[in-house]
């Protein structure tokens, strides 16, 4: 997956000047065209282990303006792999931005329900989803799984600037635990 390397760009602001605070922000959005930021990082082993295993399908879940679908799709597309978006909620046509690009990229969309999208971690709903639609790789809502926190460790490598805290936003957790396995206990993470 091709990966450009980013920079840390610092940001001027009067008030945090005021306040004597120097703010960073390393422009992981830059990484990729298609598959940037985080989801690079957490995508990086999932799609090698796909590769490693001669797996050609690659299943995950997300709404229906899920970054990760997006990324995802785009991702599959670039190393030649097939992928299914198992989407929450009801098809509405015509399909939003995200939506399209996925279909674009080649990611077959499938639906559920919004009453049968939390069974997306249930044993015998996966076995289900095989058999219907062929044997898959599966990478979890948000990417966020063992492999993805080890990608995302990667990121703090790349940090080579004096710093207290990082800030991130959290949304399935994986990227936050990532961060905090790569820097331990020496940064405070919020």
């Amino acid at each position: 997956l091709t990966y450009h390397p980013t920079p840390v760009q610092e940001i001027f602001d009067n008030a945090l000047r005021l306040a004597g605070i120097r703010l960073f922000v390393k422009r992981e959005d830059l990484n990729h065209p298609f598959v940037s930021g985080n989801k690079w990082w957490k995508l990086k082993y999932n799609l090698e282990k796909a590769i490693q295993e001669g797996q050609k399908n690659i299943l995950t879940f997300g709404g229906a303006f899920s970054n990760h679908i997006y990324a995802t799709a785009a991702a599959a597309n670039e190393l030649g792999l097939q992928s299914i978006g198992i989407i929450r909620g009801e098809k509405t046509l015509p399909l939003n931005d995200t939506l399209q690009f996925a279909t674009q990229m080649g990611m077959r969309l499938q639906y559920i329900t919004r009453q049968d999208y939390p069974r997306k971690t249930d044993p015998t709903f996966i076995e289900q989803l095989k058999i219907e639609l062929g044997d898959f790789l599966l990478i979890p809502e948000g990417g966020s799984n063992e492999l993805a926190v080890k990608g995302v460790e990667q990121i703090t490598k790349k940090l080579d600037i004096p710093l207290d805290y990082i800030c991130c936003p959290v949304g399935t957790g994986g990227t936050m635990a990532g961060i905090i396995r790569g820097l331990g206990k020496k940064k405070k993470i919020i």
